[in-house]
């Protein structure tokens, strides 16, 4: 009956009151906002302290707060103290001991270096060649790249002189010339060709190499490479001049000795190069006197250059005129074996040359052997020890009737007499045997001896060692 009349009266039920809480709700969460505040503030402090709480028990506040209060966990309290008193102490905590399931890389020391300059060079008037070494496992499983720029001096007397900018080159691209015969380090010679000639006004400045490690453009090192004085006109030799200084020019491998100051490359020991850098050394002498003669050749000082027929040398550089490098075959000799005859002594042999001793040349025929060569240098970008692959041209190797060259190998380090066998002279078109290689008599070089040694005379006069 009573919901009834609810209903039609259109009211509402009344409802039972729920039990009221202690306190109101809204100061009740602005004091935990502030113990929360406080707490953490504790925790962030660089040395504890024990405060008076400023407020009541949570239990005086009210029964249900202390209930939740026993369940939920204790707050860790970062508290340590000296053993010698009460106080805090203020000294941070020892650092986490390693995990010993994390790995790291620790890098300790150098392997090789990026770029070990050895010379630089201007080629022409916009050009400059850089030669060096770098680290050949970079160059085999990485990209490392290079870039050129040209730095010009500043007009000291100008009242407020313009700083300097560097110029980058229109091109610059590097060569690997020692085909990959390089061990911990390989040879490396950067071209720099600039739209513009540098140090057109003569005022000096410097030639600038960035050396990058990999693609990114961010992590390089910069070298200065060259360095121009004002006044010096590094350009006249190149428009001065149309004809090079001399008809040939020799580059070999580094000597080593008390030959010379000049000449003194033992550093090179420390970059472990093919043979003692025989790569490094001729380029840089590529570069180096590349216009100061029209043929540059290239041999080694246990080898002669030999002319048959009784041929000139400037008839056949005239007949190899149309290539820019020709290769030489080699005729290997003996380097233990010297004839005797019937009459002749070991004193006989004492004041004659090497090649005048050793007349006795391998005869195995249809092996590949190394060959020399001669270049025009000027068409040269980078060479190597047996031929160039860095030239504009054209090469031949049938050079057989023309020119051939005696290698003496194993000579130059023999401590002594060189003669250490000897056998008589076989009959003509007879072989001697010996180490299980047969030799053929070649006495090519011995009747060039005499004549050899007038033109010394005549050069550099008697000399007696």
């Amino acid at each position: 009956m009573r919901k009834a009349d609810a209903a039609a009266g259109g009211g509402i039920a009344a409802v039972p009151t729920p039990a009221l809480l202690c306190f109101d709700l809204k100061p009740f969460l602005a004091a935990l906002t502030v113990l929360t505040l406080i707490t953490a503030a504790w925790q962030l402090r660089s040395y504890p302290s024990v405060l008076p709480s400023p407020f009541p028990s949570s239990s005086s506040l009210c029964p249900n707060l202390a209930a939740a209060a026993a369940f939920s966990p204790p707050r860790p309290l970062a508290v340590h103290a000296r053993t010698s008193n009460a106080t805090v102490s203020s000294s941070p905590p020892p650092p986490p001991a390693a995990d010993p399931n994390r790995r790291v890389f620790r890098a300790v020391g150098s392997a090789a270096a990026l770029f070990v300059q050895f010379g630089a060079y201007r080629g022409g008037p916009y050009t400059f060649a850089i030669v060096g070494l770098a680290s050949k496992p970079i160059h085999v499983y990485g990209k490392p790249w290079f870039r050129c720029y040209w730095l010009p001096n500043t007009n000291s007397s100008s009242p407020s002189p313009a700083t300097a900018r560097p110029i980058p080159a229109a091109n610059t691209y590097h060569m690997l010339p020692d085909w990959g015969y390089g061990r911990v380090y390989t040879v490396v010679v950067v071209n720099c060709t600039f739209a513009q000639i540098p140090n057109s006004d003569n005022a000096g400045g410097k030639l600038l190499l960035h050396a990058y490690y990999g693609q990114s453009p961010s992590k390089f090192e910069r070298i200065v490479v060259l360095e121009e004085s004002p006044g010096a006109s590094p350009l006249a030799a190149f428009t001065l001049s149309p004809r090079p200084k001399y008809d040939y020019l020799y580059c070999g491998s580094s000597l080593y000795g008390n030959l010379s100051a000049s000449r003194d490359v033992r550093a090179q020991a420390e970059y472990d190069g093919w043979y003692h850098n025989q790569f490094l050394v001729v380029n840089d002498c590529l570069h180096r006197h590349r216009h100061s003669a029209k043929w540059t050749f290239f041999f080694d000082v246990d080898e002669y250059i030999y002319l048959p027929h009784g041929r000139t040398l400037e008839e056949v550089l005239g007949e190899l005129e149309p290539y820019t490098q020709f290769t030489i075959e080699q005729n290997p000799m003996s380097s233990r074996l010297c004839a005797r005859g019937n009459e002749e002594t070991e004193k006989d042999y004492e004041n004659q040359w090497g090649f005048e001793k050793l007349v006795f040349r391998n005869s195995i025929t249809g092996v590949r052997r190394d060959r020399k060569y001669a270049i025009q240098a000027k068409n040269a970008y980078a060479t190597g020890v047996h031929m160039s692959e860095n030239i504009i041209g054209n090469t031949t190797h049938k050079t057989e009737h023309l020119i051939r060259y005696y290698h003496y190998h194993n000579t130059i380090n023999v401590l002594g007499e060189v003669c250490r066998e000897f056998v008589p002279i076989p009959p003509k078109g007879k072989l001697i045997w010996s180490e299980k290689t047969p030799w053929y008599y070649d006495d090519s070089m011995k009747r060039l001896a005499d004549e050899v040694r007038e033109f010394e005379r005549k050069t550099i006069g008697d000399v007696w060692v």
